[in-house]
């Protein structure tokens, strides 16, 4: 029998003109989907602010020890489902809700300047344009120096790569919370396809 993967997904609560927050809809919607019998799917609303990311983030790593944790979050500007390739760690300046701001303008001091997705998103993207879905994907190497790549920078550092961030647009421009869950349903399959794969390539290369 397959051993189940875990998967934690997480959208953002509402922030400035985000009354309703996309990505929280949409990730709630996906858990009403599933992502199959083979996966345990654990979703959680993050706050808009830098102190409680720091920390939340290391304890969902503990205490779930997932093989992927995908966050979800809405951009104003985005048209398409976009998947972010790096996390940033310095440049946030943008208050939070709290009105808070890291004085140092770091995620983490010391910390390197950027980290990439062990997940290749150029070929998620590609998978998921070819296969029907209705949803248009795009890749993207700025999260945007607010709250999102600052989640997806600690997540990256401490999943040391197996994390991923998606954009969505918000809701109705153009996608409805049902056809941005199952363009996430579809992402995040993809991605646990091409971890498990990245996983298979170093086991053989070890094993010779």
């Amino acid at each position: 029998m397959e051993q189940k993967k875990t998967v934690i997904v997480t959208g953002f609560e509402p922030f400035g003109e985000h009354a309703v927050n996309a990505s929280w809809v949409a990730v709630r919607e996906l858990k009403n989907l599933g992502l199959g019998p083979n996966v345990d799917l654990h979703i959680t609303e993050v706050p808009v602010e830098y102190q409680a990311v720091q920390n939340l983030l290391p304890s969902l790593w503990d205490q779930y020890h997932p093989q992927l944790v995908v966050h979800v979050g809405v951009s104003g500007m985005a048209t398409t489902v976009t998947l972010e390739k790096y996390g940033h760690n310095r440049g946030y300046m943008r208050p939070d809700n709290c009105a808070f701001c890291p004085k140092s303008g770091c995620c983490m001091d010391g910390g390197p300047d950027c980290i990439k997705s062990a997940i290749d998103m150029d070929v998620v993207c590609k998978r998921v344009n070819n296969s029907d879905l209705g949803v248009s994907v795009s890749v993207s190497k700025d999260a945007g120096r607010y709250l999102c790549d600052y989640t997806y920078y600690a997540s990256l550092y401490l999943g040391k790569g197996r994390s991923a961030f998606v954009h969505v647009p918000p809701l109705g421009n153009p996608y409805s919370a049902e056809q941005l869950a199952q363009a996430l349903r579809a992402v995040i399959l993809e991605m646990l396809d091409l971890l498990e794969h990245s996983t298979e390539k170093q086991l053989c290369q070890h094993s010779h």
